[in-house]
């Protein structure tokens, strides 16, 4: 990652019989993804890839393809390596499915997680994030503008606040009782499980009322996340200890912003993708100014990879943070950075 003009070149394609939407790495030793189908239909497909390390392709099995009800909106594996079997996928409901490394071992559903109290059918989930630091605990975001934290032992509703006055985007855990989420009313808030009722704003759009869709929180240095609006085509990077105004805006895509992940081991690196079929590197080592203070300067993309259509997706792993995952149309890459 030293030299800025360098355009990313280990690239390995999958072609999904699908368009792709929803993508997960698995914790195990080997890359594996989870990839969800977006069907404008019912009846939708998670299928399970593996990398095949020595033809450098990536491999379906018929065993690890299974339907989904919808098109999931997300998809996470379980955090730790000794569960690397375990899948959650989130749209109606929260799901729970045994995935099994085995080739001849079919994949088993666990369980379905309702958050509604009062009804069997439950308000859409737009997104959800697994808790590192407690495994057993799920939260979620709605549409109904609610977070719901869900105690997966027990398979009950653990908490459920109302966190924005609109449809709630996504969600991010940063701590194991401490999560952020980002909504509609175009806002970033924060929460802590210790203190349910009060939340604090971290950074509202400069635009009313312009939406703010994914949140990505640098699980090493938890000082910091990045977050987009939509049709927006920046990423604006949020430092926690001074959140009236953004610490950092990376201005380098030429259309909306779809995805941003954190570089999983630290080392301040971000990625991001949009429609205009880029995936950008961004170094934000490069431009902080004297202190620490969580202020940059203008920052140029470091690396740049033309995917040629726009992507929709992109997912960094945690498990081999030499790949990211891409996804656009039916195709995903693995891009080795």
């Amino acid at each position: 990652m030293d030299d800025p003009s360098t355009t990313i070149q280990n690239t390995i394609t999958y072609e999904s019989p699908h368009p792709v939407f929803a993508m997960a790495f698995s914790p195990s030793p080997s890359p594996r993804l989870a990839l969800g189908s977006f069907i404008e239909d019912f009846t939708n497909k998670i299928h399970i890839v593996s990398l095949n390390e020595e033809t450098l392709t990536l491999q379906s099995n018929p065993y690890l393809s299974f339907d989904h009800p919808y098109p999931p909106t997300k998809l996470l594996f379980h955090p730790s390596p000794s569960s690397p079997d375990l899948l959650a996928s989130s749209g109606d409901c929260l799901r729970l499915w045994g995935c099994p490394s085995s080739t001849t071992s079919p994949v088993e559903l666990r369980s379905v997680l309702n958050n509604s109290k009062a009804s069997e059918f439950s308000a859409p989930i737009t997104s959800f994030d697994w808790n590192e630091w407690d495994p057993n605990l799920i939260g979620a975001s709605s549409v109904d503008t609610t977070c719901t934290v869900w105690d997966l032992e027990k398979s009950v509703v653990s908490t459920q606040m109302i966190a924005h006055d609109k449809e709630v985007y996504d969600i991010a855990w940063g701590e194991s009782s401490i999560f952020a989420s980002v909504s509609a009313d175009g806002s970033v808030r924060l929460f802590d499980l210790r203190d349910k009722e009060h939340s604090t704003i971290l950074y509202e759009s400069p635009r009313p009322d312009t939406p703010l869709l994914r949140l990505a929180w640098d699980k090493m240095d938890r000082r910091y996340m990045a977050t987009f609006a939509m049709d927006g085509d920046r990423v604006v990077v949020i430092d926690i200890r001074s959140p009236t105004a953004p610490a950092a805006e990376m201005k380098g895509h030429r259309a909306a912003v779809n995805a941003v992940a954190w570089e999983p081991r630290g080392g301040r690196h971000l990625c991001s993708g949009g429609d205009d079929g880029q995936a950008l590197m961004w170094d934000l080592t490069v431009g902080a100014v004297a202190g620490d203070t969580g202020s940059w300067g203008g920052i140029e993309p470091l690396l740049a990879y033309p995917a040629g259509a726009e992507i929709n997706q992109l997912q960094w792993s945690a498990h081999q943070p030499d790949w990211i995952g891409i996804a656009f149309a039916s195709k995903v890459q693995l891009l080795r950075v």
